[in-house]
């Protein structure tokens, strides 16, 4: 049963947030947005040993436990439709990374539209090659959330390319896995989602992709080869408008022989391990075992798929 909380999430981000992208003009807007700021909060640097550098013209920040080696690491993609910075709640669920023991490193992409995925694959390689001389590959999670989930399964293509191994996990929060939107089922769940709307979100998908090829797999990682992915855990919401390419993520890595286990979330909205209600707590709870090597496997978020 959908808890109280996740109603209530539900009904705050209808009345906040959905009009924000409802139509083309108003994803016009949110492009064009000045944005906010990026840097870690000043609890985050209290809590943890925090540390930002250049490179290739891009902050990187690395979040780590004060008190102990990190055994494991982490690059962590945040959200934002391309088009927004990081937010409060993106720093506490790296926050509680490093808690767990994680290095966590949380590359700043540019965003659209000053910036496009031409500038953010380079950037994002050369923090997984530099992160790589510290941490072997296979104690590395690659980690994202919406468009930072479809960034996170499009690096994790590209790196074979670069000549770089593959991380030993991905763990990708309703993924933004295809530009063009045009899954015949998403219609019928954008009715009942409570925030995200196609019209301006293919305002921020042009804007993102520069001209280019929207279908591209770097900019749609749903079209590009899940044969050799490592293991991915996805989580998604019913009433995220995410869902029904998740599920043909889940079918298309099951014809290729990758193993990704799917976690829907019956009444739950986009990112729900983000939210405070009790799926999104015991979903996030899940996420940080899995990322520290400690996951029991078992989540009381929703149904493995």
């Amino acid at each position: 049963m959908t808890s109280l909380q996740m109603r209530a999430v539900a009904a705050v981000v209808r009345l906040t947030r959905k009009r924000g992208m409802a139509t083309a003009a108003a994803g016009r807007r949110r492009v064009a947005a000045p944005k906010g700021p990026s840097g870690p909060p000043a609890a985050l640097r209290r809590r943890h040993a925090v540390t930002t550098r250049r490179i290739g013209g891009f902050d990187c920040t690395t979040v780590a436990p004060r008190d102990r080696a990190a055994g494991r690491a982490a690059v962590y993609l945040h959200g934002g439709a391309y088009i927004s910075e990081i937010s409060p709640q993106h720093w506490t669920l790296v926050s509680r990374l490093a808690d767990a023991g994680v290095r966590v490193e949380v590359p700043s992409y540019g965003l659209a539209p000053e910036h496009t995925y031409r500038d953010a694959y380079p950037f994002l390689t050369e923090v997984y090659r530099q992160l790589l001389a510290d941490v072997d590959a296979g104690a590395t999670t690659v980690l994202g959330d919406s468009a930072g989930g479809g960034l996170a399964l499009g690096l994790a293509q590209t790196l074979d390319g670069a000549g770089l191994p593959r991380p030993g996990r991905l763990v990708l929060v309703a993924p933004w896995l295809d530009l063009t939107m045009s899954n015949p089922g998403i219609p019928a769940v954008e009715a009942r989602d409570p925030w995200l709307s196609r019209a301006g979100l293919h305002e921020a998908a042009a804007a993102w992709a520069g001209g280019d090829d929207p279908t591209d797999s770097r900019l749609s990682p749903i079209n590009g080869s899940l044969a050799g992915l490592p293991p991915t855990d996805l989580y998604v919401g019913s009433r995220d408008i995410c869902l029904p390419d998740a599920l043909l993520l889940r079918d298309r890595a099951a014809a290729e022989g990758a193993t990704l286990r799917l976690v829907v979330c019956e009444g739950a909205v986009h990112v729900y391990p983000l939210v405070p209600a009790p799926e999104g707590r015991a979903a996030a709870r899940e996420i940080v075992a899995s990322v520290a090597g400690t996951a029991q496997r078992s989540t009381g978020a929703g149904p493995a798929r």
